[in-house]
């Protein structure tokens, strides 16, 4: 049975996900962890598990999701994936953590893996479709576990509201599209993992969400 974790980190309240499986071989989606102590909870948690990490994904790649990509490929031995077209927000991340005065001590890893819209992603006996959901950033990947029920949605869709679009990339009108034609049309009792605040349902949001 597929299952998943999520833990809450650095300055922005990111949420960061493990998606593992009776395997044990598990993906880390976004990883935040930014400080000492978040490095080690997630590495105590994959332990405690006894979880083997295989596949490190960002749904998309603002700061805030990437903050422990190094800490996650120096830890696990594993690279970094991601949909290609989001290469120029990656490389921008020195450049925002100044902006911001985040103080950073490791550049951004090249990606060894480009996903794209409608990829199968296997894990373990787990399948995930990669959903292709721009808008928020230029090329944002939601990703569907259909025999689990749930969706990881990076910063596309949030309890009652959406991803900001005011950041370079961003887009409203084709946010809104994304949802609509992606994940509107998932089961309606699809439970959301949003990045940043608590998880939802595609009823719910269908019904109560104010953008939509």
């Amino acid at each position: 049975m597929t299952q998943i974790q999520h833990f809450e980190w650095n300055p922005f309240s990111e949420n960061t996900y493990v998606v593992w499986d009776e395997t044990g071989e598990c993906v880390i989606f976004d990883p935040g962890c930014y400080s000492l102590e978040e490095q080690e909870t997630l590495r105590s948690f994959i332990a405690e598990k006894q979880l083997k990490p295989v596949r490190l994904i960002n749904t998309h790649c603002h700061v805030d999701h990437v903050f422990g990509n190094p800490f996650v490929i120096k830890t696990w031995g594993i690279g970094l994936e991601i949909h290609e077209g989001e290469l120029p927000v990656l490389d921008s991340f020195e450049r925002v953590c100044q902006m911001y005065g985040i103080p950073f001590q490791d550049v951004q890893p090249i990606p060894v893996n480009f996903i794209e819209g409608g990829e199968t992603i296997t894990f373990g006996n787990t399948r995930l479709k990669a959903l292709f959901t721009p808008g928020h950033s230029p090329a944002s990947l939601s990703f569907y576990c259909q025999d689990a029920g749930f969706l990881v949605a990076g910063d596309v869709l949030f309890l009652e509201s959406i991803g900001r679009t005011d950041l370079p990339g961003g887009h409203f009108d084709t946010l809104i599209k994304s949802i609509r034609t992606q994940l509107f049309t998932l089961p309606d009792e699809t439970i959301v993992y949003p990045g940043h605040g608590p998880a939802t349902t595609i009823r719910h949001e269908k019904e109560y969400n104010p953008f939509l």
